[in-house]
């Protein structure tokens, strides 16, 4: 249990996540930078089995992905995806090291 502003809820704390940099790869592939400083790849394909991805199999409108306010957003915000659902389907990013 934890408390905020005087409200108690259940479970354990989580700090709030937010994405800071977005780079739409090829093959639906996010590059996302997020608040703690990681970076992680997110597969957007299996979006596209709900309607209101459709758009994104459009290239042009996938590789539009900008951030606002921490959230990845597509077509002006009509489209948005939750930064802690990006965090929890994505897998961690190490860049290559040149020796």
């Amino acid at each position: 249990m934890y408390v905020i502003d005087k409200i108690a809820y259940a479970g354990e704390f989580a700090p709030e996540i937010e994405i800071e940099k977005v780079i739409a790869l090829d093959d639906m592939i996010l590059l996302l930078t997020f608040s703690t400083g990681e970076k992680r790849l997110y597969d957007a394909s299996a979006l596209l089995e709900y309607p209101a991805f459709r758009p994104l199999e459009d290239i042009q409108v996938f590789k539009s992905a900008q951030v606002e306010h921490g959230v990845v957003i597509w077509h002006d915000g009509e489209i948005d995806i939750a930064p802690e659902m990006l965090y929890k389907h994505s897998v961690a990013y190490q860049e290559a090291v040149n020796v």
